[in-house]
């Protein structure tokens, strides 16, 4: 069987999941806080035909060998942490962070992590996230709580209809060194791996965390063209390797008409 049927079919294959990959960066344009996959490739194991620098019969050494592709894989889909634009909302519980650091949430006992500040009140008057996962760490507001204020470095107070403020606190951020690292659960959220590295816990402004910008949110860094270029460029590969197997098949099909 020829070599370039299964060469062939490895590319459509790493096309697949680079097709997958544009989909849901597309079908996320509008997530707030979300963060743009890219899939990784790498070419697979080589066959040998001639080794490099080897000699002739003659004694002469070659330039260069001989060596077969077997094709391509799929090593990673990476997320690239960029800075997605900012909204201005007017809500007083979005925030916006500016530069590195994630917010942290309670997930059952478990810290997780997001980009995404779309925070809400609660029935008990904590602030947390569309799923009703608190902050960390929390902020409770009570009922006569009126006005709510944060500013860039993550102080917050609540006050009443009559100024008087009724508590008071600070924000705090998480960075990671390798934040690509990070387990995208899905929901906005992502939990610490082994290959993260673990969190870096501080006030935003301080040690290299971004600073908070109330009533903004970061949206979505996928850049709807950059996204179809890729699609029609993924396309065409795709195309171009379905043609490899075509052409593959016309020559076994001539090999076999040898005989006739």
């Amino acid at each position: 069987m020829m070599r370039s049927l299964w060469i062939a079919a490895t590319g459509m294959s790493a096309q697949q999941v680079d097709q997958d990959v544009v989909a849901n960066n597309l079908a996320n344009v509008n997530t707030v806080g979300f963060k743009k996959s890219r899939a990784n490739f790498m070419d697979l194991m080589y066959q040998m035909m001639v080794q490099p620098g080897s000699e002739t019969s003659e004694g002469n050494q070659l330039p260069v060998g001989i060596e077969i592709g077997m094709g391509v894989k799929t090593v990673a889909t990476q997320k690239v942490f960029t800075q997605g634009d900012y909204e201005q909302t007017g809500n007083a519980f979005d925030w916006a962070i500016e530069g590195d650091g994630f917010f942290q949430l309670d997930n059952n006992g478990e810290t997780v992590y997001t980009r995404a500040g779309n925070f809400k009140i609660d029935s008990e008057g904590n602030v947390c996230n569309s799923e009703g996962l608190r902050l960390i760490p929390e902020i409770t507001l009570s009922q006569e709580s009126v006005t709510f204020t944060i500013d860039r470095g993550g102080t917050w107070s609540a006050t009443d209809a009559q100024g008087t403020v009724l508590a008071t606190g600070r924000v705090e951020l998480a960075k990671f060194i390798n934040p690509a690292g990070l387990a995208s659960m899905g929901h906005n959220l992502f939990e610490e791996t082994e290959a993260s590295g673990d969190p870096t816990v501080g006030n935003p402004g301080e040690t290299g965390l971004g600073t908070l910008s109330q009533n903004f949110l970061e949206m979505s860094n996928v850049n709807v063209v950059d996204e179809m270029v890729k699609m029609i460029a993924g396309q065409r590969a795709y195309e171009i390797n379905s043609k490899a197997i075509q052409t593959a098949d016309s020559m076994l099909e001539i090999v076999n008409n040898l005989k006739r």
